[in-house]
């Protein structure tokens, strides 16, 4: 008897588990909504962000070519007391280097939202020919006297 009441027992608090734990279908669809729209809003938060992103860094590198523009300024009025040959090379280093900060600045303006992956991509490559102007321009303004 005890054997038939223990068993009795189990399985009532087996079957009452089971019954416990399974939702209705209406249940579940509702869980799966919910689900979904915690997914749209990660991802428009994702989206928001991506966005800010691109736009902070467009402000960052306009200001940074905008400082280059004013490094030619204030370069030319330094060579104008220069030699005449002097003065035609440091010219043509002058608009070789305006082209690239242009160039730079219409990459910037051309480039399209692509993508998380592409955008850091992008970055990345944009921030090392970024760099690589930079030095030209440090190299162009320091002045070598031995």
């Amino acid at each position: 008897m005890k054997k038939s009441i223990l068993a009795f027992r189990f399985s009532t608090l087996f079957f009452g588990a089971v019954l416990i734990s399974c939702s209705t279908p209406s249940q579940k669809v509702e869980k799966a909504q919910e689900e979904v729209s915690e997914a749209n809003k990660n991802l428009d938060k994702a989206n928001q962000e991506y966005l800010a992103d691109i736009q902070n860094y467009r402000v960052e590198t306009d200001t940074k070519i905008a400082a280059n523009n004013e490094s030619l300024i204030e370069f030319r009025k330094r060579i104008e007391h220069a030699k005449k040959e002097a003065k035609i090379e440091y010219n043509k280093k002058i608009a070789d280097l305006e082209q690239k900060n242009s160039d730079m600045k219409k990459r910037m303006d051309d480039y399209k939202e692509e993508g998380k992956e592409n955008w850091e991509k992008f970055k990345i490559e944009f921030n090392h020919d970024m760099d690589e102007l930079e030095n030209a321009f440090k190299d162009l303004t320091v002045r070598n006297t031995k």
